[in-house]
């Protein structure tokens, strides 16, 4: 009797104190998990398992506790740096782009076409050329833009950002014959000197950008 006392007393214990570790560590832990959150939830778990068995409640927390700090340094960190925010969790990847798949792109994701085929009718597309743009996000999820019949084509706006907290991305003005030299000429005739200033600027297909200022009230 006493040992099931103790059972239930650690059960009980370690489940607000996820509880509480989860919601300190943030929304995206509940959401759609990276790489970085899946390892990172397996391993609480499993040091939750254990400690749920054993008889010290210290010695489970204090895994528990390493790993919530490890994820928020690591979420803080990434907040400030664009290139450690890709290598944890990985870059968004465009696998069909004006209803024609970017063969290459799946190949370099191990993603085969019984996967996209799968992804688009679970979104209700059973032909992938009404898709006007499809992005692989790090995740694994994709996320589809449907060619709107009757609306000017013109107003899609492209899916990959140009800017992310005032750095250009490089590799996604690259996909849209776009180089940096000629976004900032398209930004200084917007009045914008400093791309630092810039917390996101995504592009239309027409090539008008949509641009929003750091700290911006």
């Amino acid at each position: 009797m006493t040992e099931l006392f103790g059972l239930a007393w650690r059960t009980l214990f370690f489940y607000f104190f996820l509880l509480a570790a989860l919601r300190v560590m943030g929304k995206r832990e509940v959401g759609e998990l990276t790489i970085l959150d899946f390892i990172v939830s397996i391993m609480i778990a499993e040091f939750a398992a254990m400690a749920v068995q054993e008889q010290s409640l210290i010695q489970g927390m204090v895994p528990i506790l390493i790993l919530a700090c490890i994820q928020i340094g690591l979420a803080y960190v990434s907040l400030k740096s664009n290139r450690l925010r890709d290598v944890l969790d990985g870059e968004p990847t465009m696998i069909i782009q004006n209803g024609k798949i970017d063969e290459e792109a799946m190949r370099t994701q191990r993603y085969n076409f019984d996967d996209l085929l799968q992804h688009l009718r679970t979104q209700g597309i059973s032909n992938f050329t009404d898709v006007e743009y499809a992005v692989l996000e790090p995740s694994g999820d994709l996320s589809v833009i449907k060619k709107e019949r009757g609306d000017d084509p013109n107003d899609i706006v492209y899916p990959l950002p140009m800017i992310i907290d005032g750095d250009i991305q490089h590799d996604h003005l690259q996909q849209i014959g776009l180089d940096a030299g000629k976004l900032m000429d398209k930004l200084q005739a917007r009045g914008y000197t400093n791309v630092k200033s810039i917390a996101l600027c995504v592009s239309k297909k027409n090539g008008a950008l949509i641009v929003d200022e750091k700290d911006e009230r």
